[in-house]
């Protein structure tokens, strides 16, 4: 027999036993998962509603602090701390800025959180501290998560287990062509630029609306969706053939230029105003950048830069001499300056929320309509059942009315009203009121199967009393007839 250990004794701890492994193979294995989650965690977008898990969890938990549309803002670090506490356990500067992202309406085609205070701006100045910021959930964000309360899509437990996260938002647009997305991840990267989501119904529609989709032409949708929407403007100048080969395969570029045009000064004197700059490109770097221009005189047509800009973008280019050319002056630009920059496409998304796939524009629209279609099956499913467990209860609240007084009896003088409710034959009317020393059981007859459900007897013990109405069962009449 073992002694038991005192104080004094030390026990040896108890160690796992050794594996030896080639060093290529563990570090091939530790890799390997490190690539898989970050690819699938962090750095992809899912292509059924355009969302990374941190953006997923941010608009979530905006939700369930019920920052809706109409309400008030909450302070941006309350919302980055829930985020962070509840289903995102990282850093709280790298949640804000993923949240910041989501206000910038030069940075999103349709922003999904609608900021109050200094939420950055287009020179690239970064946003305020989340202690001054506020913010809340925008239409077409909520458009994103509608019917989460209706069991449209599969739940998961959070990072600790004492909270649930949706897996994916039920989307009712598609968000992943609308906004677009950005990422790097190991060994691939992701790039899609923003559309018009016009268009993107529209497409959706057509897909939706033929017989066999897989019939449909890619031309056809290329069509509709003609090129990217980018949310600061600009024009795009690629050749439609090199627009349609981007869609095809889910890689290419889009050439995007400024959008400017000559303002007439008077006395043969004029000025060019650009008044939409390509996307992503920050306005104090390109003003910098044209006047290290005219100082090294690289473009000696330009003799000086203005930024005019107020809530819209004006930037003033005075050419040398009243006899330069415009076309020509901002052809010099275009090629030394960024007023023209090359957008890259590569649309790898997780296809169905598992596997990257380098998709075209028709898979990305298919995936994104059947996920609406498993979203709409599963809501109108929950509806009916919601439906039918109310046409339960009203039954029985009918079969209470009918049958007033012996209900009224049972749960006054039955030791178990909820087994004698459910024992008793509601096939014959019983009007009589018992008085106690005449009262019998039902659990002391023959048991019948006319009787009331569990669920009908929870619900007419827990009716109140004022309930009992001649109106409220007309009301109930109506109710039944009408679901």
């Amino acid at each position: 027999m073992t002694e038991e250990p005192n104080d004094h004794q030390i026990v040896p701890p108890i160690l796992p036993a050794t594996v030896s492994e080639p060093l290529s193979r563990a570090i091939g294995e530790r890799y390997l998962t490190y690539a898989l989650s970050t690819i699938m965690h962090r750095a992809l977008p899912d292509a059924r509603d355009g969302l990374k898990p941190v953006h997923r969890r941010i608009l979530y938990a905006m939700r369930e602090l019920k920052l809706s549309p109409t309400g008030g803002f909450r302070k941006s670090a309350k919302i980055s701390g829930d985020v962070m506490g509840n289903y995102h356990p990282h850093g709280d500067a790298a949640i804000y800025d993923a949240m910041a992202r989501l206000a910038q309406d030069f940075n999103m085609r349709y922003p999904l959180v609608d900021g109050q205070g200094n939420f950055g701006n287009i020179d690239g100045d970064n946003p305020a501290a989340s202690r001054y910021t506020e913010a809340r959930l925008t239409a077409a964000s909520e458009a994103l998560m509608e019917g989460l309360a209706e069991n449209a899509v599969d739940f998961r437990p959070n990072y600790d287990g004492t909270l649930e996260e949706p897996v994916v938002l039920p989307a009712a647009f598609p968000n992943l062509l609308a906004n677009g997305a950005s990422g790097i991840a190991v060994g691939m990267a992701t790039n899609i630029p923003p559309h018009n989501l016009h268009e993107l119904i529209d497409a959706c529609l057509h897909l939706a609306k033929a017989e066999n989709s897989d019939a449909v032409r890619d031309d056809t949708l290329i069509e509709l969706v003609k090129g990217p929407d980018f949310p600061t403007g600009g024009v795009i100048v690629e050749p439609k053939e090199s627009i349609r080969e981007a869609y095809l395969t889910g890689r290419g570029s889009f050439r995007t230029r400024a959008r400017w045009s000559v303002e007439d000064q008077g006395r043969g004197t004029w000025q060019i105003v650009v008044t939409e700059i390509p996307f992503q490109v920050q306005k104090s770097k390109l003003i910098e950048r044209l006047a290290e221009i005219i100082q090294t005189r690289k473009v000696p047509l330009l003799a000086d830069v203005r930024d005019e800009s107020a809530e819209d973008i004006r930037i003033v280019l005075e050419p040398r001499s009243r006899n330069v050319d415009p076309e020509m002056l901002m052809g010099m630009l275009f090629r030394n300056s960024d007023l023209e920059t090359r957008f890259s496409l590569n649309m790898n998304v997780l296809i169905d929320g598992r596997v990257p796939k380098v998709c075209s524009l028709k898979e990305v629209l298919h995936a994104f309509l059947a996920h609406r279609q498993d979203v709409l099956v599963r809501r109108s499913r929950h509806r009916m059942e919601k439906i039918d467990h109310r046409l339960e209860v009203l039954e029985g609240f009918v079969t209470a009315f009918l049958n007033l007084d012996r209900v009224i009896d049972i749960i006054r003088y039955d030791a178990d009203p909820k087994a004698a409710l459910m024992a008793e034959d509601w096939s014959r009317r019983q009007s009589r009121a018992a008085s106690e020393k005449d009262y019998v059981s039902p659990l002391s007859l023959p048991h019948t199967d006319d009787g009331l459900s569990e669920v009908q007897v929870e619900a007419i013990l827990n009716m109140r009393l004022r309930s009992l109405r001649r109106l409220e069962e007309m009301e109930l009449l109506r109710e039944q007839d009408e679901l």
